[in-house]
């Protein structure tokens, strides 16, 4: 798929292929934030490699990529979410019964990373992966997490279809001690 005059193209990759491209998405990664001071950049880009690669076994991983030309420039991956891996602990406020359940693991897909190289963000890459991902899914709706106090971030998902649902407890070794939590209805 092409999207307008910025000639990115979108591709699907599966999980065999997609580990052989995690150096290239790791660069993306790091790309996409930038230097943060007082933080090492070293650190938050392994934390994503491990998350990454872990992904790479989830049930239905997908990756999507955004090319112009032979340069990645940004991508999208997901996974089916399996009622063990216990996503929705800790939800604050408590949801409605029957929320959390999955129903043999095709009720939700988790949008795991979206990332988009700086020179790239603000030109519409972002959402075309979006949707790109999306549109591909079979799973009821959707769910993503995000910083709790990017506010700017939430609004874009919010006109992105997202609804805030509350926050999370980052677990163990987490980059953040909470997370605002997000779905969207697919079907």
């Amino acid at each position: 798929m092409v999207m307008g005059m910025t000639d990115v193209t979108y591709d699907r990759v599966n999980a065999a292929d997609a580990a052989g491209l995690m150096d290239t998405l790791c660069e993306v990664y790091a790309d996409a934030y930038g230097e943060v001071p007082g933080e090492d950049a070293n650190v938050k880009t392994d934390a994503f490699r491990d998350r990454a690669t872990a992904a790479l076994s989830a049930r239905n991983y997908e990756l999507v990529t955004a090319r112009t030309g032979d340069e990645l420039v940004g991508f999208v991956f997901g996974y089916s979410l399996r009622q063990d891996r216990n996503w929705f602990a800790g939800l604050d406020p408590a949801p409605e019964p029957g929320f959390t359940d999955e129903r043999g693991g095709e009720r939700t897909v988790v949008l795991a990373e979206i990332e988009v190289r700086k020179a790239w963000q603000g030109k519409g890459v972002g959402r075309g992966l979006h949707n790109e991902f999306l549109s591909g899914r079979r799973e009821e709706r959707a769910t993503l997490t995000a910083n709790p106090v990017a506010t700017a971030t939430h609004a874009l998902y919010q006109r992105w279809g997202w609804q805030r649902v509350g926050t999370i407890p980052g677990r163990p070794g987490a980059y953040y001690r909470e997370y605002a939590m997000f779905v969207r209805q697919l079907r």
